[in-house]
């Protein structure tokens, strides 16, 4: 596996427990995104490096840095249509522009001027927005908060083509994992090693809602 993975009791040495943060495997020119697919979508990305076959451009799909959000969303991959699990490392350059055009899907009064800016901005933004509960490995609500962004039109096309540099099938470290999950036994347990994603333009960065550290 190419992923870089660490023990899970040395993972939270690094992170906050409270705030906004971008979680997430990444390098200076690359970043780690994690979806899950049925079989037939899964198999075809991870074989061909790039999503054809079954899946839909029509349809709206979400990407998520953050593997245990990923682990919390497709029950360590148990859940139908959610069994195969994908590390699609793309181009860190395409992962900013989609935060540049991401829009909240609920109206924010601290981003928008009113309820009818916000929906504007929805209606002609490709990139959606959400801010959930970071889960522990169990699925336990955490403070602390991660990202989800939701693709459509122009942008997913992209992503699931052009913006791919590599798409790793890793269901069978999920599934290695899952073991130690269910047993409770969170000292065997490993994770891809993630750090926070640095937004560095403070408009942005207060668009996208990020808790700012010292």
């Amino acid at each position: 596996m190419k992923l870089q993975i660490e023990p899970y009791r040395d993972r939270n040495i690094h992170l906050p427990e409270k705030g906004r943060i971008i979680l997430a495997q990444y390098d200076a020119d690359s970043i780690v995104v994690y979806q899950a697919y049925r079989p037939a979508i899964g198999h075809f990305a991870a074989q061909n490096g790039y999503f054809g076959g079954e899946f839909k451009l029509s349809r709206m799909t979400w990407i998520k840095p953050n593997f245990l959000w990923m682990m919390y969303r497709a029950g360590w991959g148990m859940k139908e249509g959610q069994e195969v699990i994908l590390a699609i490392r793309i181009l860190r350059s395409a992962f900013d522009s989609i935060l540049a055009q991401a829009v909240f899907s609920k109206y924010i009064p601290e981003i928008y001027e009113n309820p009818q800016q916000w929906s504007q901005a929805l209606k002609v933004s490709d990139v959606r927005l959400q801010w959930d509960p970071d889960r522990s490995p169990a699925g336990g609500k955490l403070e602390r908060r991660a990202i989800q962004l939701r693709l459509r039109g122009e942008v997913a096309m992209k992503y699931s083509r052009d913006w791919i540099i590599s798409i790793e099938d890793i269901s069978e470290f999920v599934a290695e994992q899952r073991k130690h999950v269910i047993t409770k036994n969170y000292d065997v347990l490993f994770m891809p090693k993630e750090r926070i994603y640095e937004v560095n333009n403070p408009q942005m960065a207060h668009r996208l809602q990020l808790t700012q550290f010292d």
